[in-house]
């Protein structure tokens, strides 16, 4: 059961982050350099995704306790992912439509759908990852299981880097050739073709998931969860705070980057079709850090690969700062940025993974959901943050007013520069401190832990892998 769950949980990425990257990394592209919007109305959509992503980002945690509530026939989760995979699916095709007319009223519909769009990807994402950590109480079991669907979210987000230039890039007359959508049919049509692939990969792949996996049967006694009791779930559980905080602060940082990707292609290196070649640099980088994560974990305990990761981005950073644009160069920061970011992400998924049974043995309560609506959570809100970064840094460099790369000043392009890879650098580099300093759960402290919940009796699984259990210690009381 558990290399079955492994593989048809994994593969439900594909199309999910493959919407998502076309969604948080392309909308500001397809907005800018397609449909050429005006300043003030970028100003605004910018500013309105933020306040939706911020307010979706907190209705995650509410999601959690309707999710943890559920009581159905097909489990707690299914339903609801489900709903959301046929809902996030229209929105994502209604939201990209032509804003060029920059009126009230189109920034209004434009707010609307993006709401409905987060609202209903909420709906799909909160219960999908609420799977993860209840098909295993193993700590590298769930890794070995986050590693693989890292694989396959990383083949959907890549997939969609390495073809969106080809298939539906701008015809600004400026060297660049239409993408092969945009010219056969149209940049609406060839837009619209294009995210409706997307979409039924999601669909697809979703449908793998909700067939495929089969959920051990967790025996947990757990109350019915009101919303008063969601502060005592989430904001007493430092350790789950404490990484949300610091993970929050890296995935603004890289997804800025990642997000100026085209823009830096186009205006610095100038060669927008280059973007591609990258991408697939970034793809392979970043698959190879899922793949040999688990055989490095082996060898090293998480502080260290941690701090292993943080070094490999912080030198990727640096040296693509400096290349003279040279792209074998470049290549090379970029393998060293995706491997450590491969590296992070896994970790990340273990630690939010982690503060569940923390949060359990330090108050008496299991709730899987809401503890793990953290985990899109902090994607949303780095998403939200870099979108309004990317937003600014284009206004204030006259890059958006361009109709020409060459028309950008110098000034211009050393700020989009420095917004892509310097403030990324100290972000992550905050987020490695934070976690050295506040998150308390090792190894060892897990052990404890899990060992200590089963001689309560608060934890039995059933026909699932059971971890080691060690003899309860009382040594970890001082984080209670």
């Amino acid at each position: 059961m558990q290399r079955r769950n492994k593989w048809t949980f994994a593969v439900g990425t594909i199309g999910r982050d493959a919407v998502y990257t076309l969604v948080t990394m392309y909308f500001i592209y397809y907005l800018t350099e397609i449909v050429k919007v005006q300043n003030w109305v970028l100003a605004w959509v910018s500013g309105l995704i933020l306040a939706a992503r911020l307010f979706d980002a907190v209705m995650d945690i509410v999601m959690g306790s309707v999710v943890d509530n559920t009581r159905t026939r097909w489990g707690q989760y299914k339903p609801w992912i489900c709903i959301g995979m046929f809902a996030s699916a229209i929105m994502t095709v209604l939201l990209f439509t032509d804003m060029s007319k920059g009126n009230v009223l189109t920034i209004v519909l434009f707010a609307l759908v993006y709401l409905l769009w987060s609202l209903t990807w909420t709906t799909n994402d909160i219960p999908y990852w609420s799977l993860l950590p209840t098909l295993s109480l193993v700590q590298k079991q769930r890794e070995r299981i986050g590693s693989l669907t890292k694989i396959f979210a990383t083949i959907g987000q890549f997939a969609v880097v390495g073809t969106i230039i080809p298939m539906v890039g701008s015809c600004d007359g400026a060297g660049n050739s239409c993408g092969m959508l945009s010219a056969k049919l149209g940049a609406d049509h060839g837009w619209l073709v294009y995210v409706l692939i997307i979409v039924v990969v999601m669909v697809a792949g979703q449908t793998v998931t909700l067939v495929g996996t089969k959920v051990p049967d967790l025996v947990v006694k757990q109350d019915k969860v009101t919303l008063r009791e969601i502060y005592l779930v989430v904001f007493r559980n430092d350790q789950l705070l404490w990484v949300a905080i610091a993970m929050v602060t890296f995935m603004t940082g890289f997804t800025t980057t990642t997000t100026f990707g085209t823009y830096y292609f186009k205006y610095i290196y100038r060669n927008e079709n280059m973007y591609t070649v990258f991408g697939i640099i970034m793809g392979i980088s970043m698959i190879f850090g899922y793949v040999i994560f688990p055989v490095v974990r082996k060898r090293m305990k998480r502080l260290a690969l941690y701090t292993l990761a943080t070094a490999l981005i912080v030198a990727g950073y640096l040296i693509f700062f400096f290349s003279p644009h040279n792209l074998v160069i470049i290549g090379v920061a970029g393998v060293l940025l995706f491997i450590g970011d491969a590296f992070v992400t896994v970790l990340m998924l273990g630690f939010i993974s982690d503060t569940i049974d923390y949060g359990h043995w330090k108050l008496g309560r299991r709730n899987t959901a809401i503890t793990f609506a953290l985990q899109p959570f902090i994607n949303k809100v780095g998403a939200a943050l870099s979108t309004e970064i990317v937003a600014v840094t284009l206004i204030w460099s006259g890059i958006n007013d361009s109709t020409d790369p060459g028309a950008v000043s110098t000034g211009g392009l050393t700020l989009m520069k420095v917004m892509m890879l310097i403030l990324p650098l100290v972000l992550t580099l905050v987020g490695y401190v934070l976690y050295r300093w506040k998150y308390k759960i090792d190894e060892s402290l897990y052990d404890r832990i899990q060992a200590d919940l089963y001689q309560r009796g608060q934890l039995v699984e059933s026909g699932a892998e059971v971890p080691n259990e060690g003899t309860a210690a009382d040594s970890g009381a001082d984080l209670r």
